[in-house]
């Protein structure tokens, strides 16, 4: 009968394990790494890992790391549009400068959201001011009441 010395599986122990903190069945980049330096620390000397699978498994690793990076990016993106979307038909204030070069206060009703270099534009009336320099935004007032809010 085979048995298994404790000098070869020293990091084997009843204690040494930790719970899953999410209720995620995916594997993550951080439990690929685990995955892969268990593999190194527990590998035949005298049968080492090969380079070129070695290589493969970081190819892998990187390839995980850029797609899961991506879908961060893609949902800040998709988040990011649909709160820009939902200014089309609000009262919107901003500053903005006169021909003299003072500043005044600004309004008017989005029509529509446009994408320039990456960043949110409002489009009000002939006027494109970017989503950040908003400085105040309402519910429209409806045809035919009054700018009172009555």
């Amino acid at each position: 009968m085979a048995t298994i010395s404790k000098t070869v599986w020293s990091n084997y122990s009843t204690l040494n394990k930790t719970e899953p903190t999410g209720a995620s069945s995916e594997l993550g980049k951080d439990q690929f790494m685990k995955i892969l330096l268990t593999q190194l620390q527990n590998q035949d000397p005298m049968e080492p890992m090969q380079d070129k699978d070695f290589i493969a498994q970081m190819a892998t690793f990187s390839s995980l790391e850029q797609t899961m990076n991506m879908a961060t990016e893609l949902h800040s993106l998709s988040q990011s549009a649909a709160l820009a979307s939902s200014l089309i038909g609000k009262q919107v204030e901003w500053l903005g400068a006169t021909d003299n070069g003072s500043t005044v206060t600004k309004s008017g009703v989005v029509d529509s959201i446009k994408m320039k270099n990456g960043d949110q534009f409002a489009v009000i009336g002939k006027d494109e001011v970017a989503i950040k320099d908003l400085t105040s935004v309402t519910i429209a007032a409806q045809e035919g009441e009054a700018e009172t809010g009555e």
